[in-house]
């Protein structure tokens, strides 16, 4: 299972959905500092819990103990972190196209509002992780929280076609990156059984797998949403979507290092 270490409680600040009036002009960088605040405390939150390496392991039925490797380590480091980073990423992309496109387009926001709901649920959940188990966030955090802003405005000014096809061109890219997550842990309880270590997961990696399904099939359902609401007819719709989805690869890539 994952690194059993001692759980730690932290308060955690989800950007809050905008309640703008409509007409009002929205502020891009209105959570910058909500946002900062919120990496440091998780950070230090990871520096003060002592690292317990005894407390790793899961048991098979034989008693046996099956600890995770340093690459099964590294790797739901790495995972945890790109998936905080990106359900950050996305609650900001959905509170900066909510005003404008809420404005000409006023029967879109309790489709937005649920969609960001989710979002920042996802987000609690990540947090809540890399907490428990003292994964530091990301260090690229103030970039991507500039970038994550100013796309969701963006798109949302150019209209509600660009805004979904944004919706779409994400959870395209996070829907493929979660199922790689869930393939992984499968693998990993493939291999196991295989070799006669241990019999499945364990309690807690089951929980994570569960969570990972959850939160993938949610995001697909964003992709739907936006595709039902013609994200295909934005202009240009193949270069939008193409830089978009090259952008989110290059942060998942970077977010899993540094």
């Amino acid at each position: 299972m994952l690194p059993a270490l001692r759980t730690a409680r932290h308060s955690v600040q989800t950007p809050k959905f905008p309640s703008y009036n409509t007409t009002a002009t929205p502020v891009v960088f209105l959570h910058n500092r909500r946002v900062w605040r919120l990496y440091s405390s998780a950070a230090a939150v990871s520096k003060e819990i002592p690292n317990d390496d005894t407390a790793t392991p899961t048991t098979s039925p034989s008693g046996a103990i099956k600890p995770l490797s340093d690459s099964q380590k590294q790797f739901l480091d790495s995972a945890l972190r790109i998936n905080h980073a990106g359900e950050l990423a996305a609650t900001l992309i959905y509170t900066s196209q909510t005003p404008p496109l809420v404005r000409s387009h006023p029967h879109l926001r309790p489709l937005m509002a649920h969609m960001y709901d989710q979002e920042a649920g996802h987000f609690s959940t990540f947090s809540e992780l890399l907490a428990k188990h003292r994964i530091r966030p990301t260090m690229m955090y103030p970039v991507w929280v500039a970038a994550a802003t100013a796309l969701g405005w963006s798109t949302g000014v150019m209209g509600r076609e660009a805004a979904m096809a944004c919706t779409e061109a994400v959870e395209t890219e996070i829907g493929g990156h979660y199922n790689e997550q869930v393939r992984e842990l499968l693998a990993w309880a493939e291999n196991a059984k295989e070799e006669g270590k241990w019999e499945g997961l364990g309690v807690e990696m089951k929980q994570l797998l569960s969570t990972l399904r959850r939160i993938r099939d949610e995001e697909l359902e964003h992709l739907d949403h936006a595709v039902e609401n013609d994200a295909k007819e934005a202009k240009p719709y193949e270069l939008l979507t193409n830089v978009i989805r090259a952008g989110c690869r290059g942060a998942i890539w970077i977010s899993s290092r540094v």
